[in-house]
């Protein structure tokens, strides 16, 4: 199961992008005048996986997900936060009014344009507000970060004198099985990674 960002989307393109074997898609179109920010498609193959309720917000697009192979029911929300500053508060508004009820199982991943802590950045031009803003809305939704497990950092302003920050993060609920651990990262795309979930139901599952 993958989330792209993408402008637009027909039917081949999603299976080229899944490999030609994630055919299902869902996608939330990206905006601004060049039509290149906030876009997320998520793609799935229905023989494995099976997607319904899909809800869109300004930042986000969420879905229940059945993981036929165990018989695992979750809430997904894929992200993208906007780097303009007026939009990160209403980002994070969101983000807190997109948490499930009931304790159900949750889990929220993508680019958040976010730090919550000194160590996910190479320098120390820090905001700290922002930081502190971050970290409560995390700490509101109970949201403990799956950590990476082989990358300290998952963009690049690819400068001679980088700056480096880790900006795509996966946060389960913490009702979550313990099992969807552990993330492993690879290169993926200009300037950002490509996670991979790694666990009994989720062998080979990748989300970018």
């Amino acid at each position: 199961m993958r989330p792209y960002v993408l402008s637009s989307l027909d039917q081949h393109t999603a299976a080229y992008l899944g490999g030609y074997h994630l055919r299902n898609f869902v996608f939330k179109p990206a905006t601004g005048v060049l039509g290149t920010r906030a876009g997320i498609v998520i793609l799935w193959n229905e023989d494995s996986i099976h997607l319904t309720n899909c809800a869109v917000g300004k930042f986000h697009l969420s879905a229940d997900i059945e993981v036929k192979e165990c018989s695992t029911n979750f809430w997904l929300s894929v992200v993208y936060e906007p780097t303009r500053h007026r939009a990160r508060q209403r980002f994070l508004e969101e983000l807190k009014e997109i948490k499930p009820e009931n304790n159900t199982r949750w889990l929220i991943l993508g680019d958040f344009n976010l730090i919550y802590k000194a160590a996910d950045k190479n320098n120390r031009r820090l905001n700290h507000r922002l930081m502190r803003q971050f970290r409560d809305a995390l700490n509101e939704c109970e949201l403990k970060e799956i950590h990476l497990q082989n990358r300290k950092f998952t963009w690049s302003n690819e400068r001679r004198d980088p700056t480096l920050m880790k900006l795509d993060r996966v946060f389960p609920y913490q009702t979550l099985p313990r099992y969807y651990s552990p993330i492993k990262v690879a290169r993926g795309g200009r300037g950002h990674s490509v996670s991979k979930i790694s666990g009994p139901c989720f062998q080979d599952s990748k989300t970018w």
